[in-house]
């Protein structure tokens, strides 16, 4: 089993990324603030004005430790990846499934189901924890409705069916969010989502989680040698990671929802740390941020039983454990896609 390596956020703006030996120096303003070794990195993620030497990025590749870099505020920018990892012929296979409209609907199919069942036993596990006239009842009947979409699901094979019941399940777990939120601030109310911009402080929040999640679905499924942009739920377009975000699905709500609801509810993170740009987009301060990256390494450490291979692994591990399988199905040896249910 692969063991569970580090991610390096860089978040100082004006940093400088070299090589020193077979490490990674991080300096600023001409002093040296970090070192960590390269053999115990997965990859590193750079956040506004930060740069790297040609030299690192030259390691980097030859070493697999893909560098992404974001804005400031967490916004996509590029990723540098060395030479393609893994067999082409996995990577022909996968391209044949997701031409197939059959065997594509059977991956977004499992893919769905996963994610509405997750998304269910998140709102179950509240409704357990809250007194019945706060909220419990809204999100039983949330639960409910999303155990009816589970059922639909199953008789729905054709690819625009499945997006159309992820798309009302999507709806539902919204619709009830706020309900998840028992911190009294009112800095933390959820009218609804809104992604680019995100237009509240929740908002702000999962989006920068989901940003951070989808980086370590890129890197996983790059690691077994599948190409982050073929996906089979979301359609292929210029520059999008399709199956990153397929695979992320799985893990949204008892991943990186729960993780920002824990975050809010424990008042780890503050009103104050969120401003409202002119454009109306809400950005988090660097001192969140911060906080948001150590809670989020602290996630990924926690262990977990893995319901289809029988084992315990660090949560950080599951999407690479889930590009495995992918890879194995798309070969021939599952006959179907295996998704996580967390449970």
């Amino acid at each position: 089993m692969r063991h569970l390596l580090n991610t390096l956020y860089v978040t100082t703006q004006d940093s400088y990324l070299a090589r020193e030996g077979e490490s990674v120096v991080v300096r600023h303003e001409e002093k040296t603030r970090l070192r960590v070794p390269i053999h115990t990195l997965s990859g590193i993620v750079c956040f506004g004005r930060v740069s790297c030497s040609p030299v690192l990025l030259g390691l980097c590749a030859e070493r697999g430790v893909g560098i992404c870099f974001l804005t400031e505020h967490g916004k996509f920018l590029a990723r540098v990846q060395g030479p393609t990892h893994g067999n082409v012929l996995l990577r022909r296979a996968q391209y044949r499934a997701a031409d197939d409209e059959h065997g594509r609907a059977a991956i977004a199919s499992a893919v769905v189901t996963a994610k509405v069942a997750n998304c269910r036993a998140v709102l179950l596990r509240a409704a357990r924890e809250r007194p019945q006239p706060d909220g419990s009842r809204e999100l039983q009947a949330a639960a409910r409705r999303l155990g009816d979409i589970l059922s639909e699901l199953e008789s729905a094979p054709e690819l625009e069916r499945v997006r159309g019941k992820e798309g009302e399940a999507a709806q539902v777990y919204f619709g009830v969010f706020n309900h998840l939120i028992t911190s009294a601030a009112s800095d933390f109310s959820f009218p609804g989502r809104s992604r680019r911009p995100p237009l509240d402080n929740v908002n702000a929040l999962l989006s920068f989680v989901y940003t951070l999640l989808v980086h370590d679905c890129t890197g996983a499924l790059e690691t077994v040698g599948l190409d982050p942009a073929v996906g089979f739920l979301h359609a292929d377009r210029p520059g999008r990671p399709g199956l990153a975000l397929d695979l992320m699905e799985e893990f949204r709500s008892f991943v990186a929802d729960r993780l920002a609801l824990s975050l809010i509810n424990r008042r780890q993170v503050g009103g104050s740390g969120f401003s409202r740009a002119e454009t109306g987009a809400v950005l988090m301060d660097d001192s969140t941020r911060r906080e948001v990256l150590v809670a989020w390494q602290k996630r990924k450490q926690e262990e977990i039983q893995h319901p289809f291979i029988g084992e315990r692994l660090a949560l950080g591990l599951l999407p690479y454990v889930q590009a495995l399988l992918l890879a194995r199905h798309l070969r021939g040896d599952l006959d179907g896609y295996p998704p996580f249910f967390w449970r």
